[in-house]
């Protein structure tokens, strides 16, 4: 097997350890041509610190790291003095440490100027208040008032020390703001103000800059480093930087070849198999309408390594923020199953007051971009691929039936089997018995037919059966289709009415004739649900095969 780089994130490590690197560096030569300070935004676990700390060593001058790589005969074409300068590193990591305390970021943000400090021999920063001598920060009150002119010394000693521009990195800047969002508003609150008079300096102080890159999930509007520090180029749409994270499948296959021939083989598929089931479960990630498509990295590698498809990138945990936000809004969970459409201007910047879920999933990576309608000058979003699709529904079941999938009455093995083999009867009494296990909380909201077509289609979702809603046909639209091997079901859902009224629409408007011609059997299922007993009332259903 080859080495794969799961969980590493430290370029330095990852060269001199030997493990399989995709190139990148080529961006890094785009970058330094076209401007000097960047934003990046791409879900978690998508190389985003792995970029970070490559810049980071590619301004350092380790030239012995990118031996073989793109960068290393750009760097050759340059006149030898301007080769592989090295230039002082400002780094910030704001994926670790606990942000949801009032001293959390302001730690983390002092740690690594004093390290700053450290590393380039600066005397310490100290401060005075007036009618007093110096103190240490240390022993300084107020370090949230401080920081930013500790920021503003080091900039200007380290320039000075050096005699050369200062290099400035920022890895997840969105972290402290995530991680209490919906949760604890007001320590959100606090950190953005915190992040905003930081971060602001570096306007006034440009002129010590040679290079910014921010990194992380979302852009959150109101931030100073999108609104004071207006240079800042955003890059996250760029179609040329489109693949500057992800594995492209050239890429795949160029650098991991033996390792998907063995995952084949362990799996009994043929290579042309095996790189189909890895495109559905881990490509498709778009991240501008006419840019490279890519594979989430963490679970491409942890698929080759464990030699098995799983859903990897999910059980890293799936933020509850995300889940809250979605059932606050108008958005019920199959309109991200079948495509939202959506501006770039709404997808780019996140506002936390904003009600609307879908730039938050396209920025977390549970949307993506499938389409583009250049009249409208709107995007298609949509779930990029198998395993985002059924982790999404894996996640969500709990918090619409207040229990786990494998748990109490839901039995999804049995929900499959009656569906597999027919029996109508026993999968809507399973179905029935499902909705009405669910404990809602008191004084609750009414039931609505928005809530059951939700819960309804999550149902179908984790049975993994081939679900289609609102089906178009020339006399209408069907609510819902299950394709089950042999078997077709035909769904029609009324709300406070009758059973046979949802069956006689299915007849009336001859839903079953297009399949006429497919050698199937139809299965007519017709569901009435009471908002007053909030499960399934009564159901009406009826086979039908066709003569080919």
């Amino acid at each position: 097997m080859s080495k794969l780089p799961i969980g590493i994130q430290s370029f330095e490590k990852l060269r001199r350890g030997g493990y399989v690197y995709i190139d990148k560096t080529m961006h890094i030569v785009q970058l330094l041509e076209g401007g000097m300070e960047y934003f990046l935004s791409r879900p978690r676990r998508f190389g985003k610190s792995l970029f970070v700390t490559t810049l980071e060593a590619y301004f350092r001058g380790q030239k012995d790291l990118f031996e073989g790589l793109a960068i290393e005969k750009e760097e050759a074409r340059k006149p030898e003095k301007e080769q592989w300068i090295e230039y002082p590193v400002m780094k910030f990591s704001l994926s670790g440490g606990s942000f949801g305390t009032n001293e959390g970021l302001e730690q983390v943000l002092a740690y690594n100027l004093r390290r700053f400090e450290e590393e380039y021999h600066l005397s310490h920063f100290k401060v005075q208040s007036p009618g007093q001598d110096e103190t240490s920060v240390q022993d300084a009150k107020g370090l949230r008032a401080i920081l930013p002119v500790w920021l503003t010394y080091c900039l200007e000693k380290g320039a000075e020390a050096t005699g050369r521009q200062i290099v400035f990195l920022v890895d997840e800047y969105d972290k402290p703001l995530l991680e209490n969002l919906s949760v604890n508003p007001e320590q959100e609150e606090r950190n953005r103000e915190m992040l905003k008079s930081f971060f602001s300096i570096l306007k006034d102080e440009d002129k010590y800059l040679k290079f910014a890159f921010f990194t992380g999930v979302t852009k959150f509007s109101k931030v100073s480093i999108f609104s004071d520090l207006n240079q800042l180029e955003d890059i996250s749409f760029n179609q040329e930087m489109s693949d500057i994270c992800g594995i492209t499948e050239t890429e795949m296959e160029e650098n991991m070849e033996d390792d998907i021939r063995k995952l084949a083989e362990k799996n009994n598929m043929s290579f042309g198999e095996c790189l189909s089931e890895l495109a559905q479960m881990y490509d498709g990630y778009h991240f501008s309408f006419d840019g490279a498509g890519v594979y989430n990295p963490f679970s491409l590698f942890n698929a080759l390594r464990q030699g098995r498809f799983s859903s990897f990138w999910f059980s890293t945990g799936t933020p509850t923020f995300l889940i809250r936000k979605l059932s606050a809004s108008r958005f019920k969970p199959v309109d991200f199953y079948n495509g939202v459409r959506t501006t770039e201007k709404a997808i780019e910047d996140y506002r936390t007051d904003n009600p609307d879920p879908v730039p938050l999933f396209y920025q977390a990576g549970y949307l993506t971009i499938t389409g583009y309608d250049r009249r409208f000058k709107q995007y298609i979003l949509a779930f990029p691929n198998q395993e985002v699709r059924n982790g999404f529904v894996d996640s969500i079941f709990p918090y619409y039936f207040n229990q786990e999938a494998s748990e109490g009455v839901f039995e999804l093995d049995r929900f499959i089997y009656d569906l597999d083999h027919g029996d109508v009867d026993s999968f809507m009494t399973r179905l029935k018995s499902l909705f009405a296990s669910v404990n809602y909380p008191e004084g609750a909201a009414p039931y609505s037919e928005h809530d059951f077509q939700s819960n309804i289609f999550i149902v179908f979702c984790m049975l993994g059966e081939v679900v289609h809603t609102e089906v178009h046909t020339s006399k209408g639209r069907t609510d819902c289709e299950v394709e089950d091997g042999d078997l077709i079901y035909l769904f029609e859902f009324k709300v406070d009415r009758t059973a046979e009224e949802a069956f006689s629409q299915i007849e009336d408007r001859q839903y079953a004739l297009r399949y006429a011609a497919s050698g199937k059997t139809i299965i007519k299922v017709g569901i009435n649900f009471s908002t007053q007993d909030r499960t399934v009332q009564n159901w009406k259903a009826e086979k039908v095969s066709f003569d080919s």
